[in-house]
């Protein structure tokens, strides 16, 4: 076996174990939910659209769901397990595909935009900073100069862990004294950055849930003044969620996407939860796509997005 094969083996077989407290609440009860019947018929749909609900599918993307299957089963109302899995599966990944989830290949930024800017917005404890840590990592498993702006000021713990990284995986990092203004952080970082060559800039923020007016004022300025720097930046503003927290993951998407142009989720710790159907919701419903997913605690475990590999690890090969 090649070392490119067994990397994506290494990688679906993380994949595979961080959704198997979903595939068994999903998957396990899709089965008991049609053993013995031969027809889709009510009970069925009313089953399933239990069992996605309670996946944090959430209920709009569910009977989104239900309803094609009932269109697809309209003619031939036969089923199996598997036929089913096949149904759920072939509509899922068209779902994550009207909402502009593209199956990516590693991790990679433009050629034409250097420095690529990512702004990474998020309240605390949803694995921020962590995940800010692990994305740098790989990007400079990728050849990429990666400069760490310690943007959250607010909050020394903040400024020490993404300091902490830093140092561990050997990226650069600026930062000022504790209450700065975030914004000055930002404009010293992507200066810096662009002085130095820096192919990659991630900027983390504040993760105190503010009102709406006070969260939106701040990103703002700090998008306007790294656009002092560089004209187009940030080129992707990052909202980091905890796929464990189900329906408040829902509503901190809601507040963040009412604050700033978000235009690429993260979702972590999908490993501890039976509810990874959160992805399919939020995609669905924000209409912005999943980029990243995490999947442990390893710096290898944050993973690139992939719909097909989501699909098959949820209801099987």
């Amino acid at each position: 076996m090649s070392i490119f094969n067994l990397f994506n083996r290494e990688k679906k077989e993380t994949l595979d174990r961080g959704l198997a407290r979903t595939k068994q609440g999903v998957f396990a009860r899709l089965t008991r939910a049609v053993a013995g019947r031969r027809r889709i018929d009510d009970d069925v749909l009313d089953e399933l659209e239990e069992i996605l609900i309670s996946s944090d599918v959430g209920v709009d993307t569910t009977l989104k769901i239900i309803e094609r299957i009932e269109r697809r089963a309209s003619a031939d109302r036969y089923v199996t397990t598997e036929e089913l899995t096949a149904i759920l599966r072939e509509e899922i990944a068209a779902l994550l595909t009207e909402n502009r989830t593209e199956d990516m290949d590693d991790f990679s930024v433009p050629a034409d935009r250097r420095p690529y800017v990512i702004m990474v917005v998020g309240v605390n404890g949803v694995g921020k900073t962590t995940t800010i840590g692990k994305l740098a990592w790989q990007f400079k498993k990728k050849g990429c100069r990666v400069f760490l702006g310690a943007a959250d000021t607010f909050r020394a713990a903040a400024v020490e862990q993404l300091t902490v990284w830093s140092e561990r995986i050997g990226v650069d990092i600026v930062k000022q004294q504790m209450g700065s203004d975030p914004a000055s952080v930002a404009y010293d970082t992507l200066a810096s950055a662009r002085a130095n060559g820096a192919d990659v800039v991630i900027i983390d923020t504040a993760g105190r849930l503010h009102n709406k007016i006070n969260l939106m004022n701040e990103l703002t300025k700090i998008k306007h003044v790294m656009k002092k720097i560089i004209p187009d930046a940030p080129h992707e503003v990052l909202l980091i969620l905890d796929g464990s927290t189900g329906q408040n993951a829902f509503e901190q998407a809601r507040q963040f996407t009412a604050a700033t142009e978000v235009n690429a989720l993260a979702v972590t710790k999908l490993d501890g939860t039976a509810k990874g159907g959160v992805v399919i919701g939020i995609s669905d419903h924000f209409h912005i796509p999943v980029k990243y997913i995490g999947l442990g605690e390893g710096v290898e475990d944050l993973q690139v997005f992939n719909r097909k590999a989501f699909v098959d690890s949820l209801f099987g090969e």
